[in-house]
């Protein structure tokens, strides 16, 4: 168990594919997600994909059930492990909200992102998950699941007169934010 570096925006590791998960239940996918979640929980994160620490594997974690400082107003999240996902919209209406990203530290912009998805996947012993959520649990579904393919929230952003220093735009949210 242990805390990894986040990748920072600028490292080409970000930017690549990640690979299929292809061996599930083992142990070195629980050290992984075990490695992830204390990862996440250090940053304050609301969740954290396998490419940020380094690991080109479709992996991403997401969710806690207690508040988070670094999104003090947010509705929980369910705590979930989420492999080789699959991401589908549900009808056409995006939502437009404020994100940050552990790999882009300091940072805030407004993203949009499509209001109601269904994603699919496997959780790590590669039993079938099957969910349709909408608002800020869809948000952060797709944030994570962007970072599989190479995408980080910047290249998502269409006003740039919405993106700005975290410190700048919610001091009561900055202290929280490792810069």
């Amino acid at each position: 168990m242990a805390v990894h570096e986040i990748l920072k925006m600028g490292d080409p590791r970000l930017l690549r594919i990640a690979q299929p998960v292809t061996k599930f239940d083992s142990d070195d996918l629980h050290l992984l997600i075990t490695d992830m979640l204390d990862t996440m929980r250090a940053a304050n994160g609301a969740g954290l994909a396998a490419p940020q620490i380094g690991v080109d594997l479709q992996l991403v974690i997401f969710g806690s059930n207690d508040s988070n400082p670094r999104y003090p107003d947010r509705p929980a999240v369910p705590p979930t492990v989420l492999i080789n996902p699959t991401v589908a919209p549900i009808g056409t209406e995006e939502e437009s909200d404020w994100e940050g990203c552990l790999s882009v530290p300091g940072l805030r912009a407004v993203v949009p992102r499509w209001s109601r998805i269904r994603y699919t996947g496997f959780d790590q012993y590669g039993d079938p998950i099957d969910r349709t959520v909408d608002g800020f649990h869809a948000r952060v579904v797709q944030h994570e699941c962007d970072h599989l393919m190479g995408l980080l929230y910047p290249m998502r952003v269409r006003d740039f007169t919405q993106f700005g220093y975290t410190a700048v735009l919610f001091p009561g949210i900055a202290a929280t934010e490792d810069d």
